[in-house]
């Protein structure tokens, strides 16, 4: 097949050159093989491509017709090398990526900002998803890289730490009291308790948490986003569990503040994700070699 793509390659070079001393010059091989090439694709297509002239060459009437199919396909070949070489050079292409609200919003949105600013050609799609579903769209090959809660354990996956984060409890001014002696979770459950729905690792931490003190945990109520957790803690409905690292702002300003617990929540690590041993796009790979690696931490 391959030798039958160079009689092609050839006799299209041949058929623009207009000779086969010139062609043999362009393709950097003698006469006697683009001769010998030119030839052999006659035999094979059952007809003659060339007449000669005082001139050089030119195409028979079964050679133009030949000429002209190819000529598209050489110039789609172009364009196809013309792509590959702007997505190496991070000309074009996109990334496809997987996130949940929180970690979308307050970990990747920063470093996509940054690419977008240094790449500004490159399509950035994001699938906005929990962790669970952010996996499942990586395994389907829906996405390339996923920003994932940890711990994850999957045979399929590669998984780089990026980021570690610590949850607690937070409340605004009406239960500003409570920071001032460390609570027990049990202590804790007297007052209304604001958490994220089932489904999200957050949550499931935090479960995992409260069986760990044998504290059965009753939410007051049940929010699907951080932001909602934060906006419904600050108006006083109760004490939310959130990620303290994502909250710094309401914290610093006093908007919140955090209720100290006994027994702190475990901490925990953001990650990325990707298929392991699949090859990524070059615009994919930039964009993991430019968040953090903190797999050796």
């Amino acid at each position: 097949m391959l030798d039958y793509l160079e009689g092609y390659r050839v006799f299209y070079r041949t058929a623009l050159a207009g000779s086969f001393t010139k062609a043999a010059e362009q393709l950097f091989i003698s006469q006697p093989a683009v001769t010998q090439a030119i030839k052999q694709l006659e035999r094979q297509l059952g007809g003659q491509l060339f007449f000669r002239t005082s001139k050089g060459v030119r195409l028979t009437a079964e050679g133009e017709v030949l000429f002209r199919y190819l000529e598209q396909a050489f110039h789609l070949v172009e364009e196809g090398e013309r792509r590959l070489a702007d997505m190496h050079q991070l000309v074009s292409g996109e990334i496809k990526l997987g996130a949940g609200d929180t970690l979308c919003k307050h970990f990747l949105l920063p470093y996509l900002q940054e690419f977008h600013a240094a790449y500004p050609e490159i399509k950035i799609q994001v699938a906005n998803r929990t962790t669970p579903e952010t996996v499942a769209l990586l395994k389907a090959g829906r996405i390339d890289l996923g920003i994932v809660s940890l711990p994850l354990s999957d045979s399929q996956l590669e998984i780089r730490k990026c980021m570690e984060i610590r949850d607690g409890m937070v409340a605004g001014a009406s239960y500003r009291r409570l920071q001032e002696d460390a609570l027990t979770l049990a202590e804790l459950t007297d007052y209304p308790i604001l958490t994220l729905e089932r489904g999200s690792h957050s949550r499931s931490s935090l479960d995992a948490y409260a069986a760990g003190q044998g504290v059965p945990l009753q939410p007051e109520i049940e929010l699907g986003s951080l932001d909602l957790l934060v906006e419904f803690a600050r108006a006083g409905f109760g004490i939310a569990h959130v990620i303290l690292d994502f909250v710094r702002r309401e914290l610093e300003s006093g908007e919140l503040f955090e209720i100290p617990l006994r027994v702190p929540i475990p901490r925990r690590q953001v990650g990325v994700a990707y298929l392991r041993d699949v090859p990524l796009p070059s615009a994919t790979k930039e964009f993991l070699r430019r968040l953090p690696d903190r797999t050796g931490a």
